[in-house]
């Protein structure tokens, strides 16, 4: 471990004593004009890399493979991507119409993408590399007009003090943890959330991971989320705890769901979708988060680009992952599908951009904008469809790919009955509009 630095100790004791006052949470002014910011960008990267990419078998292969940390070390020793170019990753997600990217500053292995003095098993002190990668994707991202965020792990197979009660722990990798004082690490945290808030710009979001490993500790969130509010007041709280939201988290995230739905399981991850906080889904491109060698499961542009229409549709972002190589590259499928993506926005970014949700049916989705509601259409039934509408006085509906030629429809008390042409293009937008 390093030393704490004299300023570190001091930002770090402010920050917690801040949170030791006993006041509920209140969002600022900055802060809700961020989380508006937030749904109106609607699509994001998600970035996992780290050590674990240098064996190709995803970011859990310390516990998969039940590493030791001495060993697992020694990869450290190892990591040199030197093709790693903040600029090319950036423009990348920005080809594709993604306006913001939330990268992993630690994972669960405990590893550190950026120069912390709380600790020597990171990118600057243990690898032949020594750049500081979070701040060269904060360059990067500022340079390009790129809200950047950062997602944190809770969980931290490698620090002494992490899990006291958690499951891994009694795991034989781990090593002996008889004296583990989750206090401390605590304080650890705090100074690192401390370091990457004070030291890299503005943050759009701090993106939690891996409560759900240990839930019986005491993490003490209210302290661990004014500090990072005082910091920096703009800055979003997410916690990926697979749970409802508790007060001080500023959006509310879905892992591989739709929100609403369950498809893992997962404890109360279906319930209290909240209605009045921001709402983003993460999914990856093909099975993994961390780069894996032979996982081939590339999901299509045009799934890719229809879950993006469903996230809309349910009022929620799509925050979509990379996992880059050892090298440093993005793997060569993430760029083509990138691409082809980003053409796709190009016609259709505007029924995503400042969206609001709509409905979802058998033949597709709705997103809303101002007096507008934007028909994705997948799946015509017979040719029509209907969409129920209630008080609104349809103006007309428009075929923006044929010259915004216009479409014939039915309207009644309860709704409108779409004639939808024949040979529609899937995932092709209809624009109602209606007084």
């Amino acid at each position: 471990m390093k030393r704490f630095s004299l300023l570190t100790i001091l930002v770090c004791f402010l920050l917690v004593s801040a949170g030791l006052q006993a006041q509920t949470y209140t969002p600022t002014p900055e802060n809700l004009r961020v989380r508006e910011q937030f749904r109106t960008d609607r699509f994001g990267m998600f970035i996992h890399w780290g050590l674990y990419s240098q064996l190709g078998s995803g970011e859990w292969v310390q516990h998969e493979w039940k590493i030791p940390h001495k060993t697992y070390e020694k990869l450290a020793g190892q990591f040199n991507p030197t093709q790693f170019s903040a600029d090319a990753i950036v423009l990348a997600a920005k080809s594709a119409g993604m306006r913001y990217i939330t990268i992993t500053t630690k994972h669960h292995d405990g590893f550190c993408l950026w120069d912390s003095k709380l600790t020597t098993f990171d990118v600057i002190d243990a690898t032949p590399f020594k750049r500081d990668i979070i701040k060269e994707m904060a360059e990067a991202c500022k340079r390009h007009g790129i809200t950047l965020c950062l997602y944190y792990s809770l969980l931290d197979w490698h620090h002494p003090d992490y899990l006291t009660t958690g499951n891994h722990g009694k795991l034989g990798f781990m090593g002996g943890r008889g004296n583990a004082d989750f206090s401390k690490y605590v304080d650890y945290m705090c100074g690192q959330l401390t370091e990457i808030l004070t030291n890299y710009g503005p943050i759009g979001a701090i993106w939690f991971d891996g409560e759900w490993e240990n839930k019986p500790a005491n993490w003490e969130f209210d302290k661990i989320y004014r500090a990072i509010h005082k910091a920096q007041p703009a800055c979003l709280i997410g916690n990926n705890h697979h749970a409802n939201v508790r007060p001080g988290e500023d959006f509310q995230m879905f892992e591989k769901d739709l929100p609403g739905q369950n498809s893992h399981g997962w404890a109360n991850h279906a319930a209290d979708v909240a209605k009045d906080l921001p709402l983003e889904m993460c999914e990856t491109m093909n099975g993994s988060w961390g780069f894996k060698l032979n996982d081939n499961k590339f999901k299509s542009s045009a799934s890719l680009t229809k879950l993006l229409t469903q996230c809309a549709a349910a009022d929620a972002n799509l925050l979509l992952n990379v996992g880059p190589m050892s090298n440093g590259l993005l793997q060569p499928e993430f760029v083509d599908t990138l691409s082809k993506i980003g053409s796709w926005m190009k016609v259709n970014g505007a029924t995503i951009y400042g969206t609001r949700g709509g409905i979802t049916r058998s033949w597709g989705v709705t997103t809303q904008k101002d007096n507008q509601i934007l028909m994705h259409i997948f799946k015509p039934e017979d040719g029509r469809v209907y969409l129920p509408l209630t008080g609104k006085k349809v103006v007309g509906i428009v075929r923006s790919s044929k010259g915004n030629a216009a479409i014939t429809f039915r309207q009644d008390a309860n709704g409108v009955t779409v004639n939808v042409p024949s040979d529609i293009a899937s995932q092709e937008v209809l624009t109602l509009t209606w007084k």
